[in-house]
């Protein structure tokens, strides 16, 4: 869920706002109507975009077909000069 919050109620909440980013919840600060900044726990926006391109990763993975033993061996040597 995302929250959006103005820079002045931010600085009345901010303790709660940072609890609640810590449980996972983002909270967007915006002046006026146009956000500036995302609260977000450390840890989550520095794993994001690992865990993003695993996300897409096992996605792409189920819609390939599976390789089998044989296309592996086959494989092995290709490209070798002997």
């Amino acid at each position: 869920m995302t929250i959006q919050v103005n820079v002045a109620e931010a600085k009345a909440r901010f303790a709660e706002l940072m609890r609640r980013a810590e449980e996972g919840e983002e909270v967007v600060i915006a002046r006026g109507n146009e956000p500036v900044l995302r609260l977000v726990p450390f840890e989550h926006s520095a794993r994001a975009g690992a865990r993003a391109a695993v996300e897409e990763f096992l996605k792409l993975r189920t819609k390939m077909k599976p390789t089998t033993l044989e296309e592996v061996l086959s494989w092995r040597h290709e490209g070798r000069k002997y």
